[in-house]
Parts: structure tokens; C-alpha cells; sequence
């Protein structure tokens, strides 16, 4: 009898690892049952943002030009202003006053050699000359200054702004912030050899992240550095300001012409100084609006992401108890938590 108690009792002790593994495979059995439907619900509740597609860069515009010895082409007015005076003004008077001194240091070197003056003169001053050499540089300095001073006044005279940025330089990598788009940031960082072969792009000038920008919209720029001093700068804007750590800079552009645009920090910073590129993307008004949309910001007056999730959440959790009160062995989560009170006051 004894012997057979035993028996019995290893019998039922086997048997109960066989009916935990049986209970702990139940819910995994119905698992599948209850994910299905989120599935299926999933996209209609949070469609994806679609990728933005960037332009490709264009030849000689925007990034140096191989062989070339002239400014970029610029696309803002105040970098046509300022290239008119290299190109107008300032390459003219360099040139002339370059060619005459090289012309009176060959006069003299010939007119005045000791062969042909055994007897040198003793002149020791010449009041016309004199006149001469101190009128003619204050009237170039008056020549070049009256639209120099223009050119800087435009400069510094910021109209209202349609967008700003934030610049930040690190060590050795730029951040963005996008104050009037939601305050999101972007981190810049140079891309590989490799890869901007295989984008198309130039290297040690492409980035992982652009700056984009809408075309005639009046930019402001404030800049600043986490480390030490940068310079973010831009040749086709003519566009150069520095980052100095605890200190807010401000400059501007308004490209008129959509395109994609390089730069390079300009100011000596460190060991990977030459490897802090810049790329601006100049894009239409529609365009901005969908790359803002895709880093998940907004525009000026929309509502923030954000801010449309509770609307369609009492719709989900509504949806929630009959999805689940369909599947077999499973309890609505929501249905106890109404009816439980219900309950209690009757």
C-alpha cells in the first residue's frame, strides 16, 4: 500500500511541470490574437512622415570653383553689393596704383642710375611732389570710403527677420536650434570621404545635416560657442560671424536664389578646425515647410505635434475595449473601471 502511495505521488509531482508549461504557452497561443488588431490600427493612428529630399549640389555654385581666383557668385544683395565694390571699385584702384608704383620705381632706377648721374643731385625736397602724395591717397581713401560705409551700414542694419537660428559651435561640429519651429535642434557633423562621393557631394564640405532655409526670407542668425572661439561662415551670403563662448552674435542673410551652399568654420579652433563644414539648403516656402514638418516642428501659428496626440487618444481608448472584449479569454481593461462605481452606488 505504501509502495503504491508512492508511486502516486511521483506520478503527480511529473505532472505538474507538464501543466505549468501547458499554462505558461496559453497566453502566448492568444498573444498574436490581441497584437493583431494594434497592427492593423497602427498606421491610421500615426501615419509616418514621409523623408525629405534634398537637392543635389550644383557646379561651381555655392563651393569653391577648382582653378578659380575670383569670389563666388553670390546670392544675396548684400553679396552683390560687396562684390560690385571688389570687382568695380577696389580691384581698379589696386591695379592702378600697383602698375604706377612698378612704372615710377623703373623711372627712377633708370633716370637716376649713377652712370647716368655722375653728379647727383642735391634736392631734398619738392613741395609739389609733396602736395601731390598726400592729396591723391586722401582722396582714394575718400573714393573708397562713401559706399564702404554704405556697405557696412547695410550690413549691420538688420531688417525684421522672417526666421531665426541658433549657432552653436563645438568642438568640432555645429548644432542648430530652430526657435520658431518648435525649438528643434540639429547636431552637424562632416560626413566621410566615402559617403559624400556617394551623395554627389564635394568633399570635407558635406554634412549629415543640413541648414535649411526658405529663399527671399530675411534670416537671422545668432551665434555662439560652447568651447572656444569659431567663426560660421558662408561665402556665397558673404556671410562671417564668430562664435564666442557666453556671448550672442547676430548677422543675417536673404538668399534670392534656392540652391545648396557651403562654408567652413573661419576661425583657428583646434586640431579638427578644418573639418567643421557648413551647408546651408536654400529651398522654396512649401518645401521649408515640409522639411519642418519632417523634423517634427511646426510653423508660426500651427499647433505643435504634440498638441494632436490627446485628440485622437479618447478615439484609441474607446476603440480599445471592443477590440479587446472580442478576443476570447481576454478582459476590456476600461469596462471594470466604469462599471465597478456603478456597482458600489446601487
Amino acid at each position: 500500500m505504501k509502495t503504491l502511495k508512492t508511486i502516486m505521488m511521483a506520478l503527480s509531482l511529473a505532472a505538474i511541470p507538464l501543466a505549468v508549461q501547458a499554462q505558461e504557452a496559453a497566453p502566448a497561443a492568444t498573444a498574436p490574437a490581441v497584437a493583431a488588431p494594434a497592427a492593423a490600427d497602427a498606421p491610421a493612428a500615426a501615419p509616418a512622415v514621409s523623408a525629405f529630399e534634398h537637392r543635389a549640389p550644383e557646379a561651381e555654385i555655392g563651393q569653391p570653383i577648382a582653378g578659380g581666383f575670383k569670389i563666388q557668385p553670390q546670392v544675396t544683395k548684400l553679396g552683390e553689393d560687396a562684390q560690385w565694390m571688389h570687382n568695380v571699385l577696389l580691384m581698379p584702384i589696386i591695379t592702378i596704383i600697383s602698375i604706377f608704383v612698378l612704372l615710377l620705381l623703373a623711372y627712377v632706377m633708370i633716370r637716376y642710375r649713377a652712370k647716368a648721374n655722375p653728379v647727383a643731385s642735391k634736392t631734398s625736397h619738392n613741395t609739389l611732389i609733396e602736395i601731390i602724395w598726400t592729396l591723391a591717397p586722401v582722396l582714394i581713401l575718400l573714393v573708397i570710403a562713401v559706399p564702404s560705409i554704405r556697405l557696412l551700414a547695410h550690413q549691420y542694419a538688420q531688417p525684421k527677420p522672417d526666421l531665426t537660428i541658433k549657432v552653436i559651435g563645438n568642438q568640432w561640429y555645429w548644432t542648430y536650434q530652430y526657435p520658431d519651429n518648435g525649438d528643434f535642434e540639429l547636431v552637424s557633423n562632416m560626413l566621410p570621404d566615402a559617403e559624400a562621393k556617394k551623395r554627389g557631394e564635394p568633399r570635407m564640405l558635406a554634412v549629415d545635416e543640413r541648414v535649411v532655409v526658405p529663399v527671399n526670407a530675411v534670416v537671422k542668425i545668432i551665434v555662439t560657442s560652447n568651447d572656444v572661439i569659431h567663426s560660421w561662415a558662408v561665402p556665397a551670403f558673404w556671410t562671417k560671424m564668430d562664435a564666442v563662448p557666453g556671448r550672442l552674435n547676430e548677422t543675417w542673410f536673404k538668399a534670392e536664389r534656392e540652391g545648396l551652399y557651403y562654408g567652413q568654420c573661419s576661425e583657428l579652433c583646434g586640431a579638427r578646425h578644418g573639418y567643421m563644414p557648413i551647408a546651408v539648403e536654400v529651398v522654396s516656402k512649401e518645401k521649408f515647410a515640409e522639411w519642418i514638418r519632417s523634423k517634427g516642428g511646426q510653423l508660426p501659428g500651427e499647433a505643435a505635434p504634440a498638441a494632436a496626440a490627446p485628440a485622437a487618444a479618447p478615439e484609441a481608448a474607446t476603440a480599445a475595449p471592443a477590440t479587446d472584449a472580442a478576443v476570447p479569454g481576454t478582459a476590456a481593461p476600461a469596462a471594470p473601471v466604469t462599471s465597478q462605481p456603478a456597482t458600489a452606488q446601487n
